[in-house]
């Protein structure tokens, strides 16, 4: 399954309260059986697999009849399971323990009639919809269900590595060891599962409504500013830059909107000051709560 961010988790108190659990455990197992319905329903049937350890394992099924897809994704992940108790976090483990019982035995019990379509292009794109969304609200919880997420964190702490790369790299493997032990054809299909998968992924994570930060330049800061707070009810941090060429100190403002809002936004700033620089970023996720004014240095 996709890869998770770690820095939130981390910034977490230890204490750990009934409710924030109930939740994550129920994003956990809900997005473990819409995924494995996305697999033993659409996927598997169709003879398709997907990327991580995921892939390898539903490889493992196809090559050798006494594999067990939740058995052997389980036997997969007891190793990283090792090496996050030890390096990353407990909280984080717990949850990706709960995660990975959760769905091994999902796989193994949950069989639901298989979605048979004519042409293996839809089942890769279904099933890399179903897949996704599935991936998407383990991604939403505090945790996650096993596969690259606990290496991939390791590998980024202890070298630096970025976890796309990882991700990347790692799904090329097994795309690879797929030519090999299928053919092309499969591995081209198992490919377009992994990018359908992950538009869905972003999708869910952002709720389809994604948030985007700006960044504002402007001798008219005060004046946007104001107008973002009072009129867009948006809050605003004030960072301290200085032009290079000029080397007059600067105001900049950062302000988080969605992507419904942003018209709005520019709309406002440019009739404010026609020549302000504007940078427009897409963000994944935003958390913490509005802090109004906020200087940062």
């Amino acid at each position: 399954m996709a890869t998770n961010t770690f820095d939130a988790l981390q910034a977490r108190p230890a204490k750990m309260h009934l409710m924030p659990v109930l939740k994550n455990l129920a994003l956990i197992s809900g997005g473990c059986i819409v995924f494995v319905y996305g697999m033993n329903a659409v996927m598997i049937p169709a003879k398709l697999f997907s990327g991580g350890l995921t892939g390898l394992a539903i490889l493992f099924k196809y090559n050798f009849a006494w594999a067990d897809v939740g058995t052997i994704y389980f036997l997969l992940n007891l190793p990283l399971l090792v090496v996050g108790w030890l390096h990353i976090g407990r909280r984080f483990v717990a949850y990706s323990l709960f995660g990975i019982a959760f769905f091994s035995l999902a796989t193994i019990l949950f069989q639901p009639q298989a979605v048979t379509l004519a042409d293996p292009l839809l089942s890769a794109l279904l099933s890399g919809v179903i897949c996704g969304a599935g991936s998407g609200l383990v991604l939403r919880s505090m945790g996650s269900a096993g596969g690259l997420d606990i290496l991939s964190i390791y590998l980024n702490k202890r070298w630096g590595l970025r976890i796309g790369t990882i991700s990347f790299g790692a799904n090329a493997m097994v795309i690879l060891l797929g030519i090999w032990s299928h053919d092309l054809s499969a591995a081209l299909y198992a490919t377009i599962v992994l990018f359908v998968s992950g538009y869905v992924i972003n999708a869910v994570i952002s709720g389809f409504n994604a948030r985007i930060s700006v960044m504002i330049i402007s001798k008219q800061w005060e004046a946007i500013a104001d107008e973002i707070l009072g009129r867009l009810n948006r809050g605003v941090t004030y960072l301290d830059g200085q032009g290079a060429y000029s080397s007059q100190p600067r105001k900049i403002i950062l302000t988080i909107t969605t992507v419904i809002e942003l018209p709005k936004f520019k709309e406002m700033i440019f009739k404010q000051d026609p020549n302000a620089f504007v940078v427009v970023n897409n963000t994944l996720e935003v958390l913490g709560q509005r802090h109004g004014r906020m200087r940062v240095y």
